[in-house]
């Protein structure tokens, strides 16, 4: 029986209607998180110059009991947070970003980029951690040659977070068991991967003709397997492919994820948002964007009380 877990994008407009469209599989109605990975946005290419807008410009917003994981294929984009933090996101160079109990920050493309094209990707703290301190790391891994089932060149891996058995790890902190790579594969490669047999993994299609673990995948698709596989088989077909892969020992707390704020219960969230919108130092203030506004305002909490969320879904009252 084939059990990969195909989750089909759906197209999300980031910040408007004359925004960045990006395509979303995490969140999903189906499964929640592949490890403590909680959130798959995957974007470009796309043009950032038109006649309606002049650049991506995402202003000051907050976050809460996550971390952020830019990972560009394509562009440059200048971020700036309320750590004190000023620095560039680039292609193959990741920029980890801890907000801890409140950060804020803002992404703006540079002058430059023309096009964007990535993902940007969230890990939800557990519950002993997600009150630490703002931080940022950036991480820019080497390319690693992979050996394909025929001996042959198949292409290259770029392990951006934790650790993919016998090829490469990553130095920046995480806290829960995690992989993060980018996988460039050659047309007709046949590869198999070693990997952590504890952990959940997922493939993000980028580009590419691929069939994974016996599941031909399109463009956008999340396709997710549970724990207990040891090695994951990769078939690329007349062109070559790009890949993300995605990896984490099984996160078995239950979050509240809403807007930018991840948190274990309702009331949590509404405060948070509170906090923001009256200016609370827990999520202090981004120094030197310039910006049409200053700050993006929090929207109305939903009418609703805002449920739990586990490895499968809504759970919870």
């Amino acid at each position: 029986m084939n059990d990969v877990q195909v989750l089909e994008a759906r197209q999300v407009p980031l910040g408007g209607m004359r925004s960045l469209e990006v395509r979303r599989t995490l969140p999903h109605k189906d499964r929640s998180f592949v490890g403590a990975w909680c959130f798959v946005d995957h974007y470009g290419p796309e043009p950032v110059r038109d006649l309606e807008r002049d650049g991506m410009d995402v202003p000051p917003h907050p976050h809460t009991g996550l971390q952020t994981v830019s990972w560009l294929f394509d562009g440059e984009i200048e971020h700036r947070d309320t750590g004190g933090v000023h620095g560039m996101v680039r292609p193959g160079e990741m920029n980890l970003m801890t907000s801890g109990h409140g950060i804020a920050h803002s992404e703006v493309s540079t002058p430059e980029t023309d096009t964007l094209h990535g993902v940007q990707l969230w890990v939800a703290l557990p519950d002993a951690d997600r009150e630490t301190a703002r931080a940022f790391e950036h991480h820019a891994p080497d390319d690693v040659d992979l050996t394909g089932d025929d001996g042959g060149f198949a292409g290259v891996a770029l392990v951006f977070l934790g650790e993919l058995p016998g090829v490469d790890r990553s130095p920046v902190t995480t806290y829960t068991p995690l992989l993060g790579a980018e996988l460039r594969l050659e047309a007709g490669t046949e590869l198999t991967l070693d990997v952590d047999s504890s952990f959940e993994h997922a493939v993000l299609v980028d580009s590419g003709d691929v069939t994974f673990e016996g599941t031909q995948l399109k463009r956008g698709d999340l396709a997710c397997l549970d724990p207990g596989r040891s090695q994951l088989h990769f078939s690329i077909g007349q062109f070559p492919a790009r890949l993300v892969l995605l990896g984490g020992e099984p996160f078995e707390e239950e979050i509240v994820m809403w807007w930018n704020f991840v948190g274990r219960s309702h009331e949590e969230v509404v405060e948070a948002r509170e906090q923001y919108e009256a200016g609370d130092p827990r999520f202090g203030h981004v120094e030197g964007y310039t910006g049409k506004t200053d700050r993006i305002p929090a929207p109305p909490i939903p009418p609703v009380h805002l449920r739990p969320r586990n490895r499968r879904g809504r759970i919870g009252g």
